[in-house]
Parts: C-alpha cells; sequence; structure tokens
C-alpha cells in the first residue's frame, strides 16, 4: 500500500520495524535511516527472509534538516516516522514541512540545553501543516499515545464529562542490574530528575522531584512504589478533554534504582551543563550514557511485566462513574517475539499503529495534532491485533 521513513535504529525502532514488517499488506516498503547505519543493517539483516516488506536503511544526521530532505526526496515515503531523540522533532517536521510528506513521533520536543519538554515549539507548526496539506501526529507511543486513547475512547463511550485523570505506569521488570534504565538513559534520567508536576483547577502545581509517593497494587506485578512526575501529555489532556479538573502521572521506581540516581545526581554525573575534561567539553549525562547498559541489550535479561493504564472519573447521565482501563505486557514474551524488552514494545507497537492510521487514511487531516484528537476506535482495535490488549474495569481502586 505504502512506504515509511523510519528514522532511528534503537530500541523502540527495532520493535516499529518488527511491527511494520509484520504488517505487510499497509507497509509494501520501509527505509531504516540512523546516524549508525551499521545498525539499520542489522536489523534489516534479522528481518531478511520473514517478510514481504521490502527493507532499504541509508544514514543521516536528523539534526541536519538538509540530510532528511535528501533522504526523503529519494525514498518518496508516504509517512516519516520519527523514532530518533527528541531533539530532532523540529528538524525532522522541518524535512517533512519542506517535502509535504506526513509526520508521527512518540514524544515531544525537548531542547537539548535545558531539561524541559512541553509541546509550544510543535503545536507552532500547526498552521504550516495545514497550509501544506499534511498531517502531523504527535505522541504515538504508550505514554504519551495510548493513555490519551484510551482517554479519548473513554469520552466517546462512557462518560458524558471526566473530571479525573491519573495515568498509572508500572515496569515490574527485573533485568538483573545494579542500575539500568529501560529506554534512552539520557531522555530517562532528564525526565525523573526533573521537578515534577500536575494539572489542577486550571493550572500546574509544581513538585519537587520525587515529592509526592504513592503506593498501588498492579494486576500482574503486584504492589509498589510509584512517584507524581510531569509528564507531557498532561498538557495536551488539560486541553483536549471535556470537563477536566485534575491529571496527574504516576511512575514505578524500585528504591535500588532511586538510590543510585541520588548518588549519581549527588556527584554531578546527571548534569546536561558541559564541562571541560582534559581539554575537551563533554556532558556528564551523555558520558554517563555512555556507560550505562544498553537498554536495546535488556531483553535476552528482563523478566516479569508492565502494567500501564488510566483510572478516569467523571459523569455520564448525571452519575458518578469510576473506570480503569489499561494494558498487562510481558516482557519476556516481547522477547521471544521481536527481540525486545516490553519498555521498548509497548512504544514500538503505537508507533506503528499510528502510522498506520496516516497511511491509510483513517486518520488524517492537515494540522498537528495530539493522538486523543482522534477517533480512539480503530486504534482501540488495533492494539488488541497487534499485541497490545486491553482490559476495563467499572470498579477500580482510585489512587488518594
Amino acid at each position: 500500500m505504502g512506504k515509511c521513513l523510519v528514522i532511528g535504529a534503537g530500541g523502540v525502532s527495532s520493535v516499529a520495524v518488527h511491527k511494520l514488517c509484520q504488517n505487510s499488506e499497509v507497509f509494501t516498503e520501509i527505509m531504516v535511516a540512523s546516524r549508525t547505519k551499521s545498525k539499520c543493517d542489522a536489523l534489516k539483516e534479522k528481518l531478511k527472509g520473514i517478510t514481504k516488506t521490502k527493507i532499504y536503511t541509508a544514514a543521516v544526521d536528523a539534526n541536519n534538516v538538509q540530510e532528511l530532505v535528501e533522504i526523503i526526496r529519494d525514498f518518496k515515503p508516504d509517512v516519516v516516522l520519527n523514532l530518533a531523540l527528541p531533539y530532532q522533532d523540529l528538524a525532522i517536521m522541518d524535512a517533512c514541512l519542506e517535502t509535504g510528506v506526513h509526520y508521527v513521533d512518540t514524544a515531544n520536543y525537548e531542547p537539548p540545553e535545558e531539561a524541559k519538554f512541553e509541546y509550544k515549539w510543535q503545536w507552532a507548526y500547526k498552521e504550516r501543516f495545514e497550509k501544506a496539506g499534511i498531517t502531523a501526529l504527535l505522541g504515538s507511543g504508550f505514554d504519551p499515545g495510548v493513555t490519551g486513547v484510551f482517554c479519548a475512547y473513554a469520552m466517546k463511550h462512557y462518560f458524558d464529562e471526566i473530571h479525573y485523570i491519573d495515568i498509572l505506569d508500572c515496569n515490574g521488570g527485573d533485568h538483573g542490574y545494579p542500575f539500568a534504565t529501560n529506554f534512552n538513559p539520557e531522555i530517562n534520567i532528564r525526565e525523573v530528575s526533573a521537578k515534577g508536576s500536575y494539572w489542577e483547577k486550571g493550572e500546574w502545581v509544581e513538585t519537587k522531584p520525587m515529592e509526592i509517593k504513592r503506593v498501588y497494587n498492579f494486576e500482574g506485578v503486584g504492589e509498589k512504589d510509584m512517584y507524581l512526575l510531569h509528564h507531557e501529555e498532561l498538557e495536551s489532556l488539560a486541553i483536549n478533554i471535556k470537563g477536566i479538573k485534575r491529571i496527574r502521572f504516576f511512575m514505578t521506581f524500585g528504591q535500588s534504582y532511586l538510590t543510585h540516581l541520588k548518588c549519581l545526581e549527588n556527584v554531578g554525573m546527571t548534569s546536561i551543563k558541559p564541562i571541560v575534561y582534559e581539554g575537551r567539553e563533554i556532558i556528564p549525562i551523555q558520558f554517563l550514557k555512555a556507560v550505562l547498559p544498553d537498554p536495546s541489550e535488556l531483553g535476552s535479561r528482563t523478566k516479569g511485566k508492565t502494567n500501564i493504564g488510566c483510572i478516569i472519573s467523571g459523569i455520564k447521565d448525571g452519575r458518578q462513574i469510576d473506570y480503569y482501563v489499561y494494558n498487562i505486557c510481558d516482557h519476556e514474551e516481547c522477547f521471544k517475539e521481536v527481540g525486545s524488552q516490553a519498555i521498548s514494545y509497548t512504544t514500538g507497537v503505537p508507533a506503528m499503529i499510528g502510522a498506520m492510521m496516516i497511511i491509510t487514511g483513517v486518520w488524517k487531516k492537515p494540522g498537528v495534532y495530539n493522538i486523543e484528537e482522534f477517533d480512539p476506535d480503530p486504534f482501540m482495535e488495533a492494539l488488541n491485533k497487534w499485541g497490545l490488549p486491553w482490559k476495563e474495569d467499572f470498579k477500580p481502586i482510585k489512587v488518594e
């Protein structure tokens, strides 16, 4: 049916490419492009002979708009799937504008020099994408991504107004390392060491990092400590969900992870400010990333499950409704299928589905949109088909 250009060759990209190739009726040709072409080639070799999808590879600097434009014009994709770093979102969007190609990503833009991620930079492209007649789909991962679709589905089918949303992200997996991150270490550490915040009564309430802790019993995982973080989907859901009064995001962390992170913070290893070392300027967190285990290689040793979902409360026909929709994903099952742990799997599958929604025209309208602004039903159906089945609970235990 169509062609997809995938930018990036990390753990999420590996999952997404596997899924694109499983869906060869929609994705007849794909190109995987990254700064390190050997990673793209290795991925192509892994899928050789087990898919009808034609796979091409290329080297590209995702910070270089002109390089991106050239590769897009050469391959002529119907959609660009951005699975590179959040720092590179705007360059890739610029290239899509210049070439008139639809755009999909999984995480919003973050400036390299500041640990601050918000949608204002990408939302500013809305009019230009409208004029170009192309679609930019923002946040087609799990959180953001599936969590937004969950909220839109709840709004469509079960609520007249949604008042409260708690997004709960639990990873009950064990990889056996004293300290490692389940996705890009630099992005992960910047995210969890930043100040927390939640949206309530029309304004942002800021908290100290890891200041607010709750304990929750997750199906398939058990009781876990979880901490309030700022997360990007809060920003768009606060605008797009009718009647909202409060939105919070919680993520689970074990004590060993938190202890190691605090030690690294105390000695300056999580800093994003450049320092001079032996006559060279380096950024400590980027050096730390280089010495930590590669998240894409954790799959073979990770056991346990994830449980990610939304507890939603509101009104339907004048009655109070509580609703919990969630997915449970098994790390070992993910590795058997695509050679990945569940964190990459839960992001890579929705990335493919988002690209599928655009390339098939199921979701296609000019402009820049967050995922909850589209009809959730076809996406929810696709989650069940492509490996992320969801569950519903109409009597959930709510977070205090």
